[in-house]
């Protein structure tokens, strides 16, 4: 498993180029058959458009990507949506832009600059989120000991995501995998070896949106 950008909840997003429309829309996907399912949704709800191009970036390192110009001229659409999502880094992504003809051709560049815009704008009306890799990370501690995990918790930037209070304290984090070594260390080092540390077996994706950290359960490597 390996950390990637990707986008968590899909937009639309539109210009206009000498009449000519252009309608973005961002999907997040994870295979094929997913991005061909959007496609072909799009293209039943605008069957009047001249031509509904797209391109899509699967996989954690962006292994797998597709596009097409749907009827434009080769190169002129589907590439410079890709252009912009491998720019961005992203992956597990699907952009479609539909266009409605103006009546005025825009030659090759301008088509390569309002495909590019118009994927740009989709996105900036998408949310967009990097996707961590770590582990859960149980730590039992006694009531002395809650100020100082709090404190390295804060100060290496880690998710709590419970503290259950009995008859000691049990602190519920989300470590970076990059961090793992490091975490271990300072907690240790802080409650001078009192705390019991317990990480969890399997990797976990988790991002944070809104500042509420998510944890996807449906990418857990066992």
């Amino acid at each position: 498993m390996k950390a990637y950008e990707t986008v968590y909840k899909g937009g639309m997003g539109e210009i206009v180029e000498k009449k000519s429309r252009f309608i973005a829309q961002v999907f997040p996907v994870k295979t094929e058959e997913e991005a061909a399912e959007f496609i072909g949704q799009v293209k039943k709800e605008y069957w009047d458009a001249r031509h509904n191009c797209y391109a899509f970036v699967l996989g954690q390192g962006g292994e797998i990507t597709r596009c097409s110009d749907d009827g434009e001229p080769s190169g002129t659409a589907g590439r410079p949506i890709l252009e912009v999502l491998m720019g961005r880094e992203l992956t597990n992504i699907l952009v479609i832009v539909t266009r409605y003809f103006g009546g005025t051709l825009l030659g090759t560049g301008g088509l390569v600059r309002a495909y590019s815009e118009a994927a740009k704008e989709g996105l900036n009306n998408s949310r967009l989120m990097k996707k961590l890799v770590g582990r859960r990370l149980d730590v039992y501690t006694d009531y002395n000991g809650l100020g100082k995990l709090q404190y390295v918790a804060a100060n290496l930037s880690l998710a709590i995501l419970d503290t259950v209070y009995t008859e000691g304290v049990e602190l519920k984090l989300l470590v970076p995998e990059e961090l793992r070594e490091k975490a271990e260390k300072e907690i240790t080092e802080a409650t001078a070896g009192k705390a019991k540390l317990i990480f969890s077996k399997e990797e976990v994706y988790f991002g944070e949106i809104d500042k509420q950290v998510i944890v996807f359960e449906d990418e857990i490597e066992k």
